[in-house]
């Protein structure tokens, strides 16, 4: 069995391009103090407990610790790329199930991907939910794995397929090359 990448009801940001001593201290210092931390394979990262933090502000600062705000710490462009994940139930409010709406600040995305300032993918995790999504990132990973796309028998025949999202999950932790936090 393999080491899971989060624990659970977790708010997970990694980053490259930056220390773990400023990154971490960039997190507290709007508000946002780490549970946990670490660096490995050339991530730093910090943790957030979902039932303390308010995941769209934790997703937020995942996205502005890339962009301009920062230009003036870290050079221009801004070096600093992030893979925000999380491991709480995936929002079901109505306005939360669109991939170009934002969700309600207590269920951010499970996964997203940032760079000078910019989300360039984002989606939901399990059950289907990779289909709505917004970003070029992972598409042929998630195609090969039958996720998505117009093809995806696994979810027929294999009853219970990524309904945890377990699968696009470690897809996710192979492109990046993502290190475990637990």
């Amino acid at each position: 069995m393999s080491t899971p990448l989060l624990p659970p009801d977790t708010f997970v940001t990694y980053a490259r391009g930056i220390d773990l001593p400023t990154f971490s201290g960039i997190c507290a210092d709007v508000g946002l103090p780490s549970r946990t931390q670490g660096a490995a394979d050339g991530w730093v990262w910090v943790t957030h407990d979902a039932a303390t933090s308010n995941g769209g502000a934790v997703a937020d600062q995942a996205g502005f610790v890339t962009g301009f705000r920062y230009e003036e710490r870290f050079g221009s462009p801004n070096p600093v790329e992030t893979v925000f994940l999380a491991s709480t139930p995936a929002c079901e409010c109505p306005h939360g199930q669109n991939y170009m709406v934002p969700h309600c600040e207590a269920h951010p995305f499970h996964f997203i991907h940032s760079r000078r300032g910019f989300s360039t993918t984002y989606f939901n995790m399990g059950r289907r939910r990779e289909s709505r999504r917004s970003g070029d990132l992972l598409v042929r990973e998630l195609l090969a794995a039958g996720i998505v796309g117009r093809e995806t028998p696994r979810y027929e025949t294999e009853p219970g397929f990524n309904e945890d999202g377990a699968v696009t999950l470690r897809l996710i932790a192979d492109r990046f090359g993502l290190p475990a936090t637990v």
